[in-house]
């Protein structure tokens, strides 16, 4: 494995947790919002959230590798964050992605809105999802993964976007077996209210739930796993003009609203562009009025793990002694190795959606 790669993670992480914890609160206009962010590739969070990345790129067709049958020349590959021509490489040398990188202490959670994922870890499990599809992988103790884009289209576009949240691992946890579950699109609960005036809103629930409209079970070991958390994971999309209330919560999660796309909301009597993270008091109900453009968020929520978080790049524990043995064990074992021809694995192009488990077990879909 290429160390470039576990170095980018780390100054991106540490670049973004230093972010999340400088908000800036405007004067609100509602009690409701307790401030305002704007948006960008990466989104602020708070306990128990550690990250969360917004992947959109209009990647063209596939060649024969499952990369872009174009050009790269120009690109910083294998450090290829820029946008450039409508997508990115990020880690990826030939296929778009992220080669076999390590994690300790924390989960991933992959919302793949459009797109294909193709994923692969040094326990010798496998999976191609995407289309509405979400993977929840629990690092625990330590594993390698990567998570590559293939092209699969040859004769058109091939458009991505996906969303990438990592939730942190109690102390207790954090050293549990890795382990992930697969949210297969036709099985996400997705509640659809009508306003007053019949207009839609569509509410697909991975976590928590949602007027009586509860989620799959998340993976075993993970702090939404437990419903005292009140852990919620939410896409939301709106017809124009809808009108969608939020009831009140327990006081003092992180709850926040994320509007990536749209034209304007009206919430509690406050105009709020698009673009914006929205933090909001848990404690208090929260109606939200859409614009004249349908509109697309995300909603995070949970309680906060409220414990010490060292980060350093792949790896969240609590203290810096841990951090280190994370290091000395990942140089020892490799957290298993890893038993594929290529750090950038992708799966042949003909094969459909599927998951292969430590046991044996394989979802095909």
């Amino acid at each position: 494995m290429k160390t470039s790669i576990i170095l980018t993670v780390v100054c991106l992480s540490i670049h973004w947790n230093i972010d999340a914890q400088q908000l800036n609160p405007d004067t609100m206009k509602s009690p409701a919002i307790l401030s305002l962010q704007a948006l960008d590739f990466l989104w602020p969070v708070g306990d128990p959230f550690l990250f969360c990345a917004h992947h959109r790129d209009d990647y063209p067709a596939g060649n024969y590798s499952l990369g872009p049958d174009v050009s790269l020349d120009g690109r910083n590959l294998g450090e290829d964050f820029t946008l450039k021509d409508g997508f990115r490489m990020y880690h990826g040398d030939s296929v778009p992605g992220f080669p076999a990188h390590p994690h300790r202490g924390f989960e991933t959670v992959t919302i793949v809105r459009t797109g294909i994922v193709d994923h692969s870890d040094s326990h010798g499990q496998a999976g191609r999802y995407g289309n509405g599809d979400v993977q929840w992988m629990t690092a625990g103790s330590g594993l390698q993964h990567s998570e590559m884009f293939p092209l699969l289209n040859p004769g058109g576009r091939n458009p991505l976007e996906l969303f990438q949240v990592w939730l942190n691992l109690p102390a207790e946890r954090k050293m549990v077996q890795p382990h992930f579950k697969m949210l297969w699109a036709e099985d996400i609960p997705v509640k659809v209210i009508r306003d007053a005036a019949g207009r839609e809103v569509s509410i697909a629930i991975i976590a928590g739930s949602f007027h009586g409209t509860k989620a799959a079970d998340p993976a075993p070991d993970s702090w939404a796993a437990f419903p005292e958390n009140e852990v919620a994971i939410f896409t939301i999309d709106l017809q124009a003009d809808a009108t969608l209330e939020f009831e009140a919560a327990s006081p003092g999660l992180f709850r926040c609203l994320y509007f990536y796309e749209g034209g304007e909301l009206l919430i509690e009597g406050q105009k709020i562009p698009s673009k914006q993270a929205i933090r909001l008091r848990s404690e208090m109900p929260v109606v939200i009025q859409n614009g004249d453009r349908p509109a697309h968020l995300v909603l995070l929520q949970g309680k906060a793990v409220n414990e010490p978080v060292v980060q350093y790049g792949p790896f969240v524990m609590n203290t810096e002694d841990e951090i280190r043995k994370a290091f000395s064990d990942f140089r020892q074992t490799r957290f298993g190795g890893w038993p594929w021809p290529r750090p950038d694995m992708v799966h042949p192009r003909d094969k459909g959606r599927f998951a292969k488990h430590l046991d044996g077990r394989e979802e095909v879909r």
